[in-house]
């Protein structure tokens, strides 16, 4: 009974079952390329992780609170040094440069940029012959494109920074103070929190 084949133990211990998987996986053709496709994803995902984070541009600082003619606004359309983008709407005036996709140049409300937006959101038309090239009294708007200015205009108090006035040709500028400075800026964290 010496002569009896003894059966063939399966190696169970760790290295066993590593070699099993291995062998499974590299006999087959499409174990192969799936093997491959998750090595590249897993290799993929690591190596973005790794990568530098692009660089971004650092904020503009905010704009202290002063009065605009119409000249000067024209000066903040997004293409200047610092790319601000200043709108006016109502006779207010806003720094809308944190929504330069849509008021920068390009972008799809960028006609406004830098200029007395009022009548163009009043009638919905984003031609550039909309737009006056002096103070807009608005006086020809009927009474829904009127509310629809008031509208624009509590959309901009809430969303952008309020910079100043839009004066008329012959009006003085107000007068700012730095506390009126930090009394706005305190008043928009409260509205961003």
């Amino acid at each position: 009974m010496a002569d009896e084949a003894k059966p063939i133990e399966k190696d169970t211990s760790e290295n066993g079952a590593v070699a099993d998987v291995l062998a499974e996986l590299l006999t087959s053709p499409i174990n192969v390329i799936l093997l491959v496709i998750c090595l590249v994803l897993i290799y993929k995902i690591f190596s973005s992780r790794n990568r530098s984070k692009p660089v971004v541009k650092p904020e503009i600082p905010k704009l202290k609170k002063r009065d605009f003619y119409l000249n000067e606004l024209r000066q903040f359309d997004g293409t200047g040094e610092h790319g601000r983008i200043l709108m006016a709407v109502n006779g207010k005036v806003f720094d809308v440069t944190r929504g330069k996709r849509f008021y920068g140049p390009g972008g799809p409300y960028g006609v406004f940029a830098g200029r007395d937006a009022s009548r163009g959101l009043a009638t919905f038309s984003l031609t550039p012959d909309v737009l006056k090239d002096d103070i807009d009294d608005l006086s020809d708007l009927n009474s829904m494109q009127m509310e629809s200015v008031r509208e624009w205009e509590m959309q901009f108090t809430e969303k952008y920074d309020y910079v100043g006035k839009l004066l008329k040709a012959g009006e003085s500028p107000t007068e700012y103070s730095d506390i009126d400075d930090e009394t706005s800026t305190d008043a928009n964290k409260s509205k961003n929190d």
